[in-house]
């Protein structure tokens, strides 16, 4: 289970929210695939998973290694060269993709994921869970989207968008 998150200072709610659904995971017995931060969400999401029994993957770039404060307690720490092949071993790795609230570095993630599970390239769930509206501008740019003719309603079918954590992992369980 692939989860992309917030690697930056966000509020207490986030962290909660990233420390749940890692230990959801665990309970699960799925291996959680991240980053590679030990920090904010990501780091979070890491630490509940690992002390709930779960297996850890954490893929950074090695020029961010220092920057995200590379999770050195996971169960396996792949450092890259470029977002490109941290993102490639991610997909890799996973076989669903859950995002969290998070930035643009986040945002690119499940662009990137989402449009290929669109095109074809893989058939693996992609869900966003925003239980607090986080994401509520943007889903309405993209519905937006969607009635104007520029995004297809299979696109946007593509995509499962959920409030809630269970439903989020059921959805991602396929």
């Amino acid at each position: 289970m692939c989860v992309y998150c917030a690697s930056g200072p966000v509020p207490q709610p986030h962290l909660d929210l990233a420390a749940e659904v890692g230990r959801k995971i665990a309970k699960r017995g799925w291996t959680l695939v991240s980053g590679g931060g030990r920090v904010s969400m990501m780091g979070e999401l890491a630490r509940a998973a690992r002390a709930d029994g779960g297996r850890t993957v954490g893929v950074i770039p090695r020029a961010l290694l220092e920057k995200e404060v590379g999770d050195t307690e996971s169960d396996e720490l792949l450092v890259v060269d470029t977002m490109r092949e941290r993102k490639g071993l991610m997909d890799a790795h996973a076989s669903a993709f859950l995002t969290l609230p998070g930035g643009i570095g986040t945002c690119e993630e499940l662009f990137e994921i989402w449009t290929s599970r669109y095109l074809g390239m893989h058939n693996k769930p992609v869900v966003l869970l925003d239980p607090d509206g986080h994401y509520q501008g943007l889903l309405d740019w993209l519905r937006n989207l969607a009635d104007t003719g520029f995004a297809s309603a299979r696109s946007m079918e593509a995509l499962r968008v959920t409030t809630d954590i269970d439903e989020a992992l059921e959805l991602c369980a396929g």
